[in-house]
Parts: C-alpha cells; structure tokens; sequence
C-alpha cells in the first residue's frame, strides 16, 4: 500500500491525465459517451482505496480538497457573463428558475419521504445532489465540503448524479418531436422563439485561445489572493454546528467575489486560461475525494436512484405548471431542466435538437446555473438538515 503523500499525489495526478487525454482522444473518447470522465475520475481513485492498493486516510487528500477547490471556482467562474444571460429575457429566466426551484423543492421532498429507508445523514447528500443538478459538479464538491458531507454519503450520489440525468436527458430529447402537441394543447406562445433567437444573435461561444504564461500566472495569483482572502474573512463570520462552518463561508465568499469580478474588465483579460485551469484543478480535487470513498458505501445507490426520479418527476411538475402559466412553449422546459440538470455540455446540445440555432439559450442558462449552483445546495442542504 502506498502512504507517503508525494507518491499519492502523483498516482491522482496520473489517474486524471489519463482519464482526460483518452476522454479527449479520436479513438477512445466514445467510452465516455455513458459514464462521463469525471465519473472515473472520481471512481478509480475510489477503486485503488478500496483495493488496498493506495492509503484511503491519508490527510494529505483533506489538505488537497481544502487548499485546491476555491481556487478551482474561483476560475470557473471568473468568466460568467452576467450581461449575455440578461438579455435572454423574462420567459426563459422565469422557466430556468421554475426548474431551479423545483429540483430545490424535490430534492427536500424526496429526503422527507426516503429518509426511513437511508437515514437521516443523507441530508447533506441532497444538498450535494442539489448543488449539481442546478449548477454542476463543481458545485456539487463545493456544497459537499461545504456542509461536511461525508465520503460514505457522498459516494452514492455520485452514482445518481451519473445515472439520472443522462437517462432524462434522452427522455427529454424523444420528446423533440412532440413539440407541436405540447404547444398546441399548451397554447404556447411561439413569438417567445423568435425573441431567443434575435437576443442570442449576437452572442458567439468563447473562442480558443493559447494561453499566455504572464496572463496565467497573473490569473493564478490572483485567484489564491483571494481564495485566501475568503479564508481569513470566513473565520469573523457567525458559524454554527452544522449549519454554517468557516469553510462553508469560504465557498460562499470565493463564489461571490468571482461572480463580482465576472462584470469587471478583469473577467475579459484574453489568454489567461482560467477556465481550463479551473477544470483541471478541479478534477484533481475529485480524484482526492475519490480516493477517501470506498466501494462499501455504494448499497444504498439503487434506493438513491429512485430517490433522484422523485426529484425529476417533482421538477418537471414545476416546469410544466409555470409554462402553462407563461405559454411558453416545450422547447423553453426542455432547455431550462438540462441547464439545471445536467449543465453546460448538455445543454445547448438538447436546446439544438429542440430549436437549430438556439443552443446558445442552452449554453447561457446553463451558465447562470453554474454561478448559482452553490448556493442553492447549501440552502437545500440546510433545510433537509431541518427535517432531520
């Protein structure tokens, strides 16, 4: 078994290279279609713990979540555009956040109702769960160490958290071609298309760019200036026994500045790289989370798994009440659940199916879902606690 801290981290540091470049890879990037490389990212990881191959208690995993995850969303969301999802007008802000609270209200209900079945602790996994599926899995980490989740919780959700949203995501593409039945028995408005596509005519996806080493290293500083900064000002704000720990004001504080600066000129430096090196930094985190999990926890998964349908089935509900409310059409409830659920790759590609042209809708939403994803999880994950 391997304890010193220098040969586990370079093990996790191998596991992510490897998982990123096959996933990246012409030949082999079609064995991630299914299970996403941030699943084996977190389970292989997982696997060599359990096996005995890697020391699964090791602090130097503590020490690499804590150190490593502001500085990873402070990165990936640096570059929010808060004017481009303004402009995307009412009906599909309103119907993003009918899902938002949606999947806040199923994940407190489904709670309530498998409680008996898994236990009281798994009130901090429906906030993890809910931090995800209305902003992503970097605010699915960010909320689970926020709320002190632990790994035995945590690892089942990852299993709903990959199962779930794909197989709704190939529900909702199949019903592309109902849209004229829905509409027509919805009486949506459809003038509400033709206005997404004249805001989002001039909205255009980053372009690549290389990444300049000074703009980089200035981007780097910056964000561990103030992922320290939100450290030291976390320990003066009130904290309670599960309710509010200094490390949870710490999430909170390096998501807000960074949604503060997005609106600055800072956000639009060219060349920084600061969402590549959030992404990556952020699936080494994963892999230091995995490796602290074991393959004992996941029995509960299957009970999860239904669970998470609850929550879907609750979420739809709210989405198909408020489009009947505003007449918005199929596309628009289609398009604001995967941008909750399953983000900013799924997304605008569901939106493209639905409507050629607007994934850029898509895209947006999903954007504002990752700005916000940690703060509705810690907010869920608090009231579920409640009810414990």
């Amino acid at each position: 078994m391997i304890h010193n801290s220098l040969y586990l981290v370079f093990v996790l540091f191998a596991v992510e290279s490897s998982i990123l470049n096959l996933a990246a890879h012409p030949r082999t990037r079609h064995w991630f279609r299914f299970l996403p490389s941030m699943f084996w990212i977190y389970f292989l990881p997982m696997a060599l713990s359990t096996c005995g191959v890697i020391d699964g208690k090791s602090p130097i995993y503590q020490e690499i979540t804590r150190r490593l995850l502001p500085l990873a969303l402070f990165l990936l969301l640096l570059n929010v555009d808060l004017k481009a999802i303004s402009r995307l007008g009412p009906s599909a802000l309103v119907m993003f956040f009918a899902g938002s609270f949606g999947i806040m209200l199923g994940m407190c209900m489904s709670f309530i109702i498998f409680k008996p079945l898994i236990g009281p602790q798994f009130w901090g996994g429906f906030g993890a769960l809910s931090g995800s599926w209305t902003g992503g899995s970097a605010n699915m980490i960010a909320v689970k160490e926020a709320l002190n989740t632990p790994d035995s919780v945590f690892m089942p959700m990852v299993i709903v958290d990959t199962i779930v949203p794909y197989t709704w995501m190939g529900i909702l593409i199949a019903f592309a071609a109902r849209q004229k039945d829905f509409d027509g028995w919805n009486r949506s408005d459809r003038r509400i298309l033709d206005d997404l596509a004249k805001r989002t005519e001039h909205f255009s996806k980053q372009k690549k760019q290389t990444v300049h080493p000074g703009m980089a290293l200035l981007i780097l500083g910056l964000a561990l200036l103030i992922s320290r900064a939100s450290g030291w000002l976390s320990v003066y704000l009130p904290t309670g026994k599960d309710v509010l720990s200094p490390y949870a004001w710490t999430i909170i504080l390096v998501s807000t500045f960074s949604i503060l600066l997005s609106v600055t000129p800072l956000s639009r430096i060219p060349h920084t790289g600061a969402n590549k090196f959030g992404k990556w930094i952020l699936y080494f985190v994963l892999t230091s989370i995995g490796a602290r999990a074991s393959l004992n926890n996941a029995a509960q998964a299957g009970i999860l798994i239904l669970a998470g349908i609850v929550v879907i089935v609750i979420h739809v509900g709210i989405l198909t009440l408020t489009a009947r409310w505003i007449r918005a059409p199929l596309f628009l409830i289609a398009t604001a659940s995967l941008s909750n659920i399953a983000g900013l790759v799924s997304a605008p590609v569901v939106a493209e199916v639905y409507q050629p042209g607007l994934a850029s809708v898509g895209l947006l939403l999903a954007i504002l879902g990752h700005s916000l994803g940690a703060y509705f999880g810690i907010m869920t994950g608090q009231i579920c606690r409640f009810f414990t």
